[in-house]
């Protein structure tokens, strides 16, 4: 097997470099600049009139991962570039798929779904995305499946509910948090009563692995475990010697924001993949990472 993996410089690229490493997968990264640690890799901006045909042959790759997708924090949601990587995802497919290549991967996301049915399953919850973003994600898949189909190229969806990890954003939820209770960044409230679906990054990883040798399909990318936010917020002040009331003693609701959002990962266990790093030994390693 050879990948040509896409977004390899972004938060989840680089632990899924790391994973097919550990591997023992070859690769070859392509995007605007060179991820640390990888070795193949072609210089290429996929939103600039790249040439997909010649990507796709230099790369001499059997499997396509790809993870690229505008993802500034708090902008992607509503942002036109989401129409931009949703042409650009199609049109790399349909070269993958012209050169034999053998399976496509590609990153999806929780935000296609419904989020009113709270628990998300693959084959029942609805697909009525309330974003732009979401939108073009679940656009994407259908044309990227329908070409892969059409070609009887293999195609595996992956939609990722809350990622965590090394490497996160600062802006995002639990970084956030970090910095309130080191005292580097005033306090906010959290819909403190709100149940997600956080998954550590190197699991997330390592599902696209598993996706990478078995599996067709749409499949959830998530740890099937609600954590309540409230919860949340108590065990990261207790392991950070912080009182928790600084953050749950402002007001915090979310008019609109679902009260639980969850996958359902039966899909992904039957292929024989397997959650590994628990919520605890994830924040930990965050914390470190913030405090060094």
């Amino acid at each position: 097997m050879r990948v040509l993996l896409t977004g390899g410089s972004g938060f989840l690229g680089r632990h899924m470099l790391a994973a097919l490493r550990r591997h023992g997968i070859e690769t070859v990264a392509v995007g605007r600049r060179r991820p640390e640690g990888t070795g193949d890799f072609i210089e290429a901006d996929l939103l600039a009139g790249a040439d997909f045909a010649e990507i796709v042959r230099d790369a001499g790759a059997t499997h396509l991962l790809h993870l690229a997708w505008y993802a500034e924090h708090g902008k992607y949601w509503t942002s036109p570039l989401n129409l931009r990587w949703a042409d650009a995802t199609a049109r790399l497919a349909e070269a993958f798929c012209e050169a034999d290549g053998k399976k496509a991967v590609i990153a999806g996301t929780c935000a296609e779904y419904d989020w009113s049915h709270g628990i998300c399953l693959e084959d029942a919850t609805p697909l009525e995305p309330a974003t732009l973003y979401g939108a073009a994600k679940d656009a994407t898949r259908r044309l990227a499946m329908a070409v892969c189909r059409q070609h009887g190229m293999p195609c595996a969806w992956g939609r990722i509910f809350l990622p965590f990890g090394p490497g996160e954003s600062g802006q995002r939820l639990i970084p956030s948090l970090i910095d309130v209770f080191d005292g580097k960044r005033a306090p906010f409230g959290v819909n403190a009563g709100a149940c997600r679906d956080f998954l550590h990054v190197r699991d997330v990883a390592e599902s696209f692995v598993t996706l990478l040798h078995r599996g067709e399909g749409a499949f959830n990318i998530s740890s099937g475990e609600p954590m309540k936010l409230a919860d949340l917020v108590t065990l990261l002040a207790e392991m950070m010697d912080a009182d928790p009331r600084a953050v749950l003693g402002l007001p915090g609701a979310r008019p609109g924001e679902p009260p639980l959002l969850i996958g359902d990962n039966t899909k992904l266990r039957a292929l024989g993949w397997e959650k590994r790093t628990a919520l605890r030994e994830g924040l930990q390693g965050m914390i470190d990472e913030a405090r060094s």
